[in-house]
């Protein structure tokens, strides 16, 4: 696969968005959250998290959500973990170093790794954190 080639559009950002999800999915830790506490219809799910990567790196303006609200949903059904946010980013990482590499790459790991901690924060309503590191972890291996 040529990762020679940066993120540059939504064509780019369904393809790493898709490709994250199948990976998740069938990821021994993280599968279950999606689809039996969330129950989470990828293909509804798709074009948000499109909207949402695409107001991020291009700042496209077209995300109107709110990150926090649906884990913390989830959260109150499921309490989730450090671990979850941690294997979140390895295999979000993983798929964007065997897809592209540029600029808007690197932003999209930075982004990720602000925002699941941000998200751990208010979960955990706590003061002191570590931001989650950027690179993927040790633990990366995808669980079946």
């Amino acid at each position: 696969m040529d990762r020679s080639r940066d993120i540059q559009n939504r064509n780019d950002i369904e393809r790493l968005v898709r490709t994250f999800y199948q990976r998740a999915l069938a990821d021994e830790l993280l599968g279950p959250i999606f689809t039996d506490v969330a129950q989470m219809d990828l293909e509804a799910h798709l074009p948000q998290m499109c909207d949402f990567w695409e107001t991020v790196l291009f700042r496209a303006g077209n995300y109107r959500g709110n990150a926090f609200r649906p884990h913390a949903r989830i959260n109150s059904m499921a309490p989730l973990s450090w671990e979850h946010f941690e294997q979140w980013l390895a295999i979000w990482s993983s798929t964007i170093d065997e897809l592209f590499a540029g600029s808007a790459a690197d932003l999209a790991r930075q982004q990720a790794a602000l925002t699941a901690s941000a998200i751990m924060r208010r979960l955990e309503r706590i003061e002191d954190f570590e931001p989650i590191a950027i690179q993927p972890s040790a633990r990366l291996e995808t669980r079946r």
